[in-house]
């Protein structure tokens, strides 16, 4: 299980732990149509008018490697978007209309934060080869976030997280909906800003206001909480951005419907970094940042925002 390149392990399966992968039979239209959980799925989706904007950074405290530059023009059409991420209890409906079971919930495990754990637990999950604090633990799911014994129970409004992009697609087959591009989802982070470093400003702190769910104090030691979350936060926490984007940044990675590279391969790009994010480590809390990781792949800190053509 090597690590993937920054705050996000990966899988690599073996083609016989693929075929254990069980996918739902989505819903047709007429029959999402009629499904209340769906319907609200879609219902409070931001339309956005679209349009030209200045994609990407030169930051020079960002990542070339990652493709985050250079700074370009970029065109997106008109599109709606969800103001936060889907939450526990709307994974949970679609999970009940489907019976979709997860790619964590197939493999056996997930990846999961090693401060997260129990001393027994942590002991008994494998580290992974260059970033130790991440584990792999068996029964590790969304029902489960930091595995067995563990539950979602009070964090019905939190992100969901271990749902990999093939999860995510099948959410949004079963709602309607789709993943934003890459370019859809800067549009909408950018809350009207132009080349700002965050959807607020170039301030993390404007006036130490707290606007985002980030990792505070010394990684991986010592999470001060200053924020006040240890883990994810609620879905809706902090304030919006000026398009009424909730944590488009921090909290929880977002998959993209975009492959990382645009010459091809299997990974997909994830945009907005985690609450696992530090200056000192993973410093992707920013608009333009980015990463990669596998299809197939989840961990607690990965879940997805949804978007939509327009209405109509």
């Amino acid at each position: 299980m090597p690590p993937k390149p920054c705050c996000t392990p990966g899988r690599e399966p073996s083609a016989d732990l693929l075929t254990l992968v069980r996918r739902p039979e989505v819903p047709a239209a007429a029959e999402r149509a009629a499904d209340p959980a769906a319907a609200r799925a879609v219902r409070d989706l931001v339309p956005l008018a679209g349009g030209r904007f200045l994609m990407g950074t030169e930051d020079p405290d960002g990542f070339a490697a990652d493709g985050e530059g250079p700074v370009r023009e970029a065109v997106v059409g008109a599109f709606r978007i969800a103001p936060a991420t889907v939450t526990n209890a709307q994974f949970a409906s679609f999970v009940k209309a489907t019976g979709h079971v997860t790619e964590a919930e197939s493999f056996g495990f997930s990846f999961v934060f090693a401060g997260f754990l129990g001393g027994e637990l942590a002991a008994a999950s494998p580290a992974v080869a260059g970033t130790p604090w991440w584990r792999a633990v068996s029964g590790a799911d969304w029902r489960h976030p930091e595995g067995p014994g563990s539950s979602f129970a009070a964090r019905q409004n939190h992100p969901v997280v271990h749902v990999s992009w093939h999860d995510a697609l099948a959410y949004c087959a079963w709602s309607g909906t789709r993943l934003p591009t890459e370019a859809e989802w800067e549009f909408a982070a950018r809350g009207g800003l132009e080349q700002k470093r965050y959807p607020w400003g170039d301030e993390l702190r404007p006036d130490g206001r707290y606007m985002c769910n980030i990792w505070n104090g010394d990684f991986p030691a010592h999470n001060t909480r200053a924020d006040g979350y240890a883990g994810t936060a609620p879905a809706k926490s902090f304030r919006p951005n000026g398009y009424g984007l909730y944590n488009a940044v921090g909290n929880v990675w977002e998959w993209s419907a975009d492959r990382f590279s645009p010459a091809g391969g299997p990974e997909r790009a994830m945009r907005g970094g985690s609450h696992m994010c530090h200056d000192s480590y993973c410093n992707r809390y920013r608009v333009a940042a980015r990463t990669r990781n596998t299809p197939d792949s989840s961990a607690g800190n990965i879940g997805f925002r949804v978007a939509a053509d327009p209405a109509g």
